[in-house]
């Protein structure tokens, strides 16, 4: 059996096989390189950054209700407009109201007027038991004088008889005014005029009348723009319908929802760069991390999920994180509630708290509602100077702490 021997293989055959090799070898070292890279910018930038881009712009919806019930007369806004504070928004006819209100007045008066006769009586009553103590210490006297000369026949029994029966009808008469001046000091004792009962619960009612009457003109409790107006003129509404909402556009924020595992470094105070889909890449807001949301968006959702029950399949959920932004940068760039926005935190500062223990303040506030109180007070001090004798004496205690007093039995001096 022969034998073949074998060739060296020559300089053009040996280049493609090199070639290959060296491609291999710069594809190798090319990837280790990318890695290295890839893995030095994570250590140093990128694991200090959360993206996401399930971020949404979410503001205050206030809703624009009628206190009171009534018909439409006039609608001064429409969607897309924007309003000041206390600006008129819609009018209720005032007429029902306005009634209301007189008749509320009215009966302050006459309640005041009455009032003030039972204050006035005190003195004619205290008067009137005076007089009749007088009566009764003279029918005493009387009846005394008669037992004295019956005994010697200078009156007769008829006369003693007349004389039993004078004082009898004395102190009946005394017991009736002394009944009837407790009676009347009993509605007047430790208050006066306008502290009254019947003229606080008559003062009480005309304060709502006039609130009524007030509230049939509806105004902006804050700055904002108008949308889901539903107010028409004509209208037939009840207290509470929902005429429109709103949305005071400097105060909008950011929900954006973040896996649980990005939210492990994230606290309050962090800076966020935010990009909205509206305006680009161009115009970046400059926000900061306020708090985290108590329950993830299932746990808040209408219908949660029940993990207890069937096949249960782990789904990554997302917890809402609320980013403030920069009022000048909205001024400048304003939002709409709802927009997407895409939002990226900086993790380095890691000294913030992950929940804020700071006390609670009131955040937003109307004063348009300040003065309806007092003006109703003023309506009623009107009324009430109004009404008031200015040469009547008004204090129930002015003739039952004199010093001169006759004697009215007991428990008769309060």
């Amino acid at each position: 059996m022969s034998t073949v021997d074998q060739l060296p293989l020559t300089s053009e055959e040996e280049k493609p096989k090199n070639k290959r090799k060296f491609f291999i070898i710069l594809l190798t070292v090319t990837f280790l390189i990318i890695a290295i890279l890839c893995g030095i910018y994570w250590w140093f930038i990128a694991r200090f950054y959360e993206s996401t881009d399930n971020a949404y712009v979410n503001g205050n919806i206030i809703p624009i209700t009628a206190q009171v019930g009534g018909t439409i007369i006039a609608v001064k806004v429409d969607d897309t407009q924007y309003v000041s504070t206390g600006q008129l928004l819609v009018e209720i006819d005032p007429i029902d109201a306005f009634v209301a209100f007189q008749l509320a007045k009215a009966n302050l008066a006459q309640t005041l007027r009455n009032t003030q006769q039972i204050f006035i009586n005190n003195s004619g009553l205290q008067a009137n038991l005076k007089n009749q103590a007088v009566s009764q210490a003279r029918a005493q006297e009387d009846l005394l004088r008669r037992n004295q000369a019956i005994g010697v026949g200078a009156v007769s029994k008829e006369e003693l008889v007349h004389a039993e029966e004078s004082l009898k009808s004395a102190d009946a008469s005394f017991t009736q005014a002394k009944s009837a001046l407790l009676s009347n000091r009993a509605l007047t004792e430790n208050t006066d005029l306008q502290r009254h009962p019947s003229v606080l619960a008559a003062a009480a009612r005309l304060r709502q009348a006039y609130i009524d009457y007030a509230r049939t003109t509806i105004r902006a409790p804050i700055s904002g723009e108008i949308s889901k107006r539903t107010a028409q003129v004509g209208q037939r509404i009840t207290a509470g319908t929902q005429l429109m909402v709103l949305v005071p556009l400097e105060q909008v924020w950011i929900d954006a929802n973040f896996k649980e595992k990005q939210v492990r470094s994230m606290r309050i105070g962090q800076p966020v760069h935010v990009t909205a889909d509206l305006y680009g890449s161009s115009v970046v807001y400059h926000g900061k991390v306020v708090g985290f949301s108590a329950g993830t968006g299932s746990a808040f959702a209408l219908l949660p999920a029940q993990n207890a029950t069937g096949n249960w399949i782990k789904v990554v959920q997302r917890l809402p994180v609320r980013i403030a932004l920069d009022p000048k940068e909205l001024k400048a760039h304003p939002l709409r509630i709802g927009l997407s926005m895409n939002v990226t935190v900086n993790l380095h500062d890691q000294t913030g708290k992950y929940i804020d223990q700071t006390a609670p303040v009131p955040v937003y506030q109307t004063i348009i509602f300040e003065n309806l109180g007092k003006e109703a007070d003023a309506e009623i001090n009107k009324v009430i100077s109004e009404n008031i004798s200015k040469t009547a004496n008004l204090n129930p205690g002015d003739s039952s702490k004199k010093k001169n007093k006759p004697s009215t039995g007991k428990g008769s001096s309060r």
